[in-house]
């Protein structure tokens, strides 16, 4: 069971008052608030240690190389990745994406497919555009349902010996469903196709184990994980990753450069291009045995019950509806009230100290299939409450009054 008031005093920020009211923390979508140990962590690494990695034969280099290296392997057991050289260091999930989808760009021919789900980021939408722009591949969508839920019938109707990759979310960012991975997975391989899944939004919320979802490949930001921001990891089997060509040339992801020829290091060195985000990467490794040390399961727990309150109070209000009734869901309430632009009920809010996302969400094909502009997103963690919960619905209601 979590203590929720002592896991709230790790997080600094959160005793804080923002126009005068405390701090109502709700755009965990966006990105994750971050643990005092994390900060200290920050400037630990450059009180302490800070030098470049992987190239120096001096202490600080090698103290800074052994401790991102550490991280490396954090994040291979957190996944459960069968080698650390299958975790990759890059900014972000973006920047994932796009080095998958720019090393397909080598595989692909005219008239090969892409499938992308109707519930994706942009992020994971407009990478597999231009590739398909460049090579002739065909971009096709898996659509959705009412529910914001995947159907699935569509998926297998879609998948043909011309599906080259399939793209999808775990958890879709703007309404908090849960896709059916593993069988989506076990469904691409049947097709010899390659999977990749965009994990940003469910690994603030789940372990996920890479070897038992067999994934090809699975991109999160360490900094909706309550990690720093400008982190990420691209995991990716040996034999893709070996596959794929470097994203980006420079120092470091080479074995041996000539005028005539360059050869490329060894994973993962391979796809690490330039100084990295060091402190991020070791730091990285922080937020995540932070996570651990809460656990999952209670993590699980704590979200569930709160998203189950949030739906409840909401729905107590006369004209608001919410977007996204899957069965299998994760701690994000997407919602209007009719007649009121989100922005503006967000705009108020934001007045009386309430943080939600207010718009798209980078996910204008979902608005679009609703004929909204789009939702106020309400989006919780481990360290909200449902106090929390009933200061917002109250200021909610006070903003649908200010507005009618």
């Amino acid at each position: 069971m979590l203590d929720i008031n002592k896991v709230r005093a790790d997080f600094p920020i959160l005793s804080r008052t923002v126009n005068g009211k405390p701090l109502v923390y709700f755009d965990n979508g966006a990105t994750s608030q971050k643990p005092q140990i994390v900060i200290d962590a920050i400037s630990n690494y450059y009180q302490e240690i800070n030098a470049n990695i992987h190239r120096g034969v001096h202490t600080l280099s090698q103290l800074a190389t052994d401790a991102y290296e550490v991280a490396r392997g954090k994040i291979q057991n957190h996944i459960n990745a069968k080698f650390a050289h299958e975790v990759i260091f890059t900014s972000g999930t973006t920047h994932s994406i796009n080095a998958v989808a720019n090393g397909f760009a080598s595989l692909l021919k005219p008239d090969d497919e892409v499938l992308v789900s109707s519930l994706e980021h942009h992020s994971n939408i407009v990478p597999w555009q231009m590739l398909c722009e460049k090579t002739g591949a065909v971009l096709k969508v898996i659509p959705m349902d009412e529910n914001g839920e995947l159907i699935m019938a569509e998926y297998d109707k879609l998948l043909s010996d011309k599906t080259k990759i399939v793209t999808v979310n775990h958890i879709s960012n703007a309404l908090g469903t849960v896709n059916p991975v593993k069988y989506m997975i076990d469904k691409a391989h049947e097709f010899g196709a390659a999977i990749l899944i965009d994990g940003a939004q469910a690994v603030p919320h789940l372990k996920p184990d890479v070897q038992a979802l067999d994934c090809d490949f699975y991109v999160f930001s360490g900094h909706k994980m309550c990690g720093p921001t400008g982190t990420g990891i691209l995991y990716g089997k040996e034999a893709w990753l070996n596959k794929l060509p470097p994203y980006q040339g420079g120092g470091e992801m080479i074995k041996e450069v000539t005028f005539e020829k360059t050869t490329y290091a060894d994973l993962p060195h391979k796809f690490e291009a330039g100084t990295p985000d060091i402190a991020g990467g070791i730091v990285l490794g922080t937020a995540v045995d932070y996570m651990n040390s809460i656990g999952f399961d209670n993590i699980q727990k704590q979200e569930l019950e709160l998203l189950e309150y949030a739906t409840k109070r909401l729905l107590e209000i006369e004209g608001l509806k919410i977007y996204g009734t899957a069965k299998e869901k994760t701690s994000v309430v997407s919602f209007n009230i009719e007649g009121i632009h989100p922005y503006d009920i967000g705009t108020i809010i934001d007045k009386l100290g309430i943080a939600v996302r207010t718009g798209h969400h980078c996910a204008q094909p979902i608005m679009n299939f609703f004929n909204i502009p789009g939702t106020i997103r309400a989006s919780f963690s481990f360290y909200n409450t449902k106090e929390e919960i009933d200061v917002m619905v109250e200021a909610v209601k006070k903003a649908q009054m200010m507005l009618a």
